[in-house]
């Protein structure tokens, strides 16, 4: 692989592991051992992904996240953070500023690479995607059909647009009024409540239990997700 990742981490023994780990896969690997390195590093280089610990020294992962989430020349940026603190809090803040991947300290290192070169598919795919797949669930862009469990479901427009939003989307969360915006268009006033009986409708159709659902998660007070 050619593809290269800088490892932000304070710990130097994480990041020699992370780093020995990636190497391995074949991957190109530079380390910054605080906050205030990674940024220069991140400006003087092109990097495919980052591995990004939160509490760093000098400046915050949080906020190194959030600069590379509005650069446009980053867009293309795969952002994986990798830390110690584990409250639902800074994983909803995480991806919130557009982090790809969360994952708490101890880690596998082997589920870390995959969850590296899973993100890194995502964003590298050269041709577009036309079936999306998530666990059981099946949507076919073209056909705009959708399967789960191999039984086909039938929805209406505005529940196959909702769906395949969060579906291209997987473990970002999104709040009423940006799926409002994003699926009902901003020149249509909609009440949010509206994406409740949407997400409900959905969930009645594709999941197992949708009181527990296995695909279209709530995370409470914030918005919606698809867990992938």
């Amino acid at each position: 692989m050619d593809k290269k990742i800088l490892v932000v981490e304070d710990e130097k023994e994480i990041a020699e592991l992370v780093s020995y780990s990636l190497k391995n896969e074949g991957f190109q690997v530079d380390l910054a051992f605080d906050g205030q390195e990674g940024l220069k590093k991140i400006k003087e280089n092109i990097y495919d992904l980052i591995v990004l610990d939160l509490m760093l020294p000098y400046v915050q992962g949080l906020e190194i996240c959030r600069i590379v989430r509005n650069n446009p020349n980053m867009k293309n940026t795969g952002i994986l953070i990798l830390t110690a603190k584990a409250e639902e809090f800074d994983r909803v803040i995480g991806l919130e500023l557009g982090a790809d991947d969360y994952m708490t300290k101890p880690f596998s290192p082997r589920e870390l690479v995959a969850r590296i070169k899973a993100i890194l598919r995502r964003t590298f795919t050269t041709e577009p995607q036309k079936i999306i797949k998530i666990g059981d669930l099946l949507i076919d862009k073209e056909k705009y059909t959708v399967t789960i469990r191999g039984n086909s479901v039938k929805l209406s427009a505005t529940e196959f647009k909702l769906l395949l939003y969060l579906a291209e989307r997987p473990n970002k969360i999104f709040s009423r009024d940006h799926l409002l915006d994003a699926v009902w268009g901003q020149d249509i006033y909609v009440d949010s409540r509206t994406v409740d009986v949407h997400i409900r409708r959905l969930r009645m159709k594709i999941e197992r239990d949708p009181d527990r659902p296995e695909y279209i998660k709530t995370m409470r007070g914030v918005g919606y997700y698809i867990e992938g």
